[in-house]
C-alpha cells in the first residue's frame, strides 16, 4: 500500500462515500458524480421546510457488528440519531391490519382462514427445503405460505413493486431480507395475537435532523468530490487511468451503472468472455415518490397489495423525526409508486388512500429496484473478476446488481477495502 497511490471512485451514494471514507488514509481519493448533488438514492430536501426523502424513506440498522462499529466511528448515536421501533402494517380490505400478514390471518372471514391454515398444514407436512433450493420467488413464496395467501397478498403486492414475472426472479435477492415463515410461530401469533419482533427492520436508527441527507454530509466531509462530470469513456496508459481531463488513477471504483460503463470496458470483458449482451439487458425499476401531508398516525411503513391504487406503500417519514415536519401543522409521508408515474395521476391515486393526504412535492428516479434472473450473479462475478485485473471494483446497488441497503452498502465497501489492504 502506498499513500501516493491515486484512486477513483465514481458515484456518490452511501457505497460511494463510505469507500472513500475508509480509503482516504491510505490513498489520495477522488470522488465524481455526474449529477449536481451528491447522495445518490439516499439523497433529501426540504420542500415548505418538509424533508423529502427522494426515493423512498432511508433508515439505518445492521446485525453486522462490524458495520456498526464502523458507522458509530462517524456519528454520535445518542446526541444526533434516533431510535426508533418499526410499526410497519399492510392496508387490505379497507382497513389497517398488522405486519407480517402471515400474523394476521384471523382478521380474514372464516373461509379463508380455514383455506389458508389447511394449506399451511398440508405444507408442513413436506420436507423443508432451504430458500435457495427453490427454483424461483414464486416457487418459494407458494410453498411456504400456501396458494391462497400468495394469490391474495405475496403476488399483487410483489408485483406492483417488481413489474415483473415472480417466477423469472431468482432467491438469492432475499438473502438477509427477510425472515423465514414458521408455522409454530404463525400459529403462537394469530392465538396470542402478539406483534412480529423479528423482522430485519424491527429497530432503527434515524438522524435527529435532515434524515438521510445528514449521513450523506457528514460521510462527505474531508473528501475531494467533484459533481456534474459524466464519465463515458477512460483510457489506461503506463497503468494510469485517465477520464474527462483528470489523469494518474492508479485504481477505480465504479459505484454506477453495470449496464452503463465505458465501452473500453465492455470490449474487455466481450474480449474475456463475460456476455456483456445479458450485462446491458438487465432489469430495473424505477420509482415515482409523492411528498405528502398526511393525517396523524404512529405507523412507520404501510404495504398495500391490492389493485385498486398503482401505490405499493406509503413511508411516514414524518414519525421518523418531528424535524421532518418542520413547515407543516401535519404529520408527513412519502407515497411511493413503481415505475414513471405523473404527478396529476399521483394526485388521483393518493385519493383512495388513507390519511386525507395532501402533495407537496414529487420525484421520479428512474433506477431503484434491481431485478435479478438466475444468470445474474454469475455474470457480475465474472465481470468483477475480468475488470479487478485491471485496477476497477465494482461496488454498489447498480455495479454489483445487487438489492442493498444501506448498512449492506457499507459491508460490500469494507471487502473492496480488504481487496486494497485497508482493515
Amino acid at each position: 500500500m502506498s499513500e501516493n497511490l491515486k484512486v477513483a471512485v465514481i458515484g456518490t451514494g452511501i457505497s460511494g462515500l463510505s469507500i472513500a471514507q475508509m480509503l482516504k488514509q491510505h490513498y489520495e481519493v477522488t470522488l465524481f458524480e455526474r449529477s449536481a448533488t451528491i447522495g445518490g438514492l439516499i439523497k433529501c430536501e426540504r420542500v415548505q421546510d418538509c424533508l423529502f426523502h427522494k426515493v423512498g424513506g432511508h433508515v439505518f440498522n445492521s446485525k453486522n457488528k462490524d458495520v456498526l462499529n464502523w458507522f458509530w466511528k462517524h456519528f454520535d448515536q445518542e446526541a444526533e440519531f434516533i431510535k426508533a421501533k418499526r410499526n410497519a402494517k399492510v392496508f387490505f380490505g379497507g382497513r389497517v391490519i398488522g405486519y407480517p400478514i402471515e400474523n394476521y390471518i384471523y382478521l380474514f372471514d372464516k373461509p379463508t382462514v380455514k383455506k389458508i391454515f389447511s394449506e399451511l398444514l398440508l405444507l408442513n407436512q413436506s420436507p423443508k427445503l432451504s430458500p435457495f433450493e427453490y427454483d424461483n420467488f414464486e416457487s418459494f413464496l407458494r410453498n411456504n405460505f400456501g396458494n391462497t395467501l400468495f394469490e391474495l397478498y405475496f403476488q399483487p403486492y410483489n408485483e406492483k413493486i417488481w413489474r415483473t414475472d415472480l417466477s423469472q426472479v431468482a432467491m438469492e435477492w432475499l438473502e438477509g431480507k427477510l425472515p423465514m415463515p414458521n408455522l409454530e410461530e404463525i400459529v403462537l401469533s394469530n392465538i396470542v395475537k402478539e406483534d412480529e419482533t423479528n423482522m430485519v427492520h424491527s429497530e432503527f436508527y434515524y438522524p435527529k435532523v435532515e434524515g438521510s441527507q445528514f449521513i450523506v454530509n457528514r460521510l462527505s466531509q474531508g473528501l475531494t468530490i467533484n459533481t456534474d462530470v459524466n464519465i463515458k469513456e477512460t483510457s489506461k496508459a503506463n497503468g494510469n487511468f485517465s477520464f474527462c481531463g483528470y489523469e494518474g488513477f492508479d485504481k477505480i471504483i465504479y459505484c454506477g451503472d453495470i449496464r452503463r460503463v465505458p465501452d473500453e470496458w465492455k470490449a474487455l470483458l466481450r474480449e474475456k468472455g463475460v456476455d456483456v449482451a445479458y450485462l446491458e439487458q438487465l432489469k430495473s425499476n424505477g420509482t415515482s415518490n409523492l411528498l405528502c401531508e398526511t393525517d396523524d398516525t404512529d405507523i412507520s411503513w404501510l404495504y398495500i397489495p391490492e389493485n385498486f391504487t398503482r401505490a405499493h406503500r406509503i413511508i411516514y417519514t414524518g414519525n421518523f423525526s418531528p424535524t421532518n415536519n418542520r413547515g407543516s401543522n401535519r404529520k408527513t409521508c412519502t407515497v411511493e409508486f413503481s415505475g414513471k408515474v405523473s404527478y396529476e395521476d399521483m394526485e388521483k391515486e393518493i385519493k383512495k388512500l388513507p390519511g386525507n393526504l395532501t402533495p407537496l412535492s414529487f420525484n421520479y428516479e428512474e433506477n431503484s429496484y434491481v431485478i435479478q434472473d438466475k444468470r445474474t450473479r454469475t455474470e457480475i462475478a465474472a465481470a468483477k473478476e475480468v475488470l479487478e485485473k485491471e485496477g476497477i471494483y465494482l461496488l454498489g446497488r447498480f455495479a454489483e446488481w445487487e438489492y442493498y441497503n444501506m448498512d449492506k452498502c457499507i459491508e460490500a465497501a469494507f471487502q473492496i477495502a480488504a481487496k486494497l489492504g485497508v482493515s
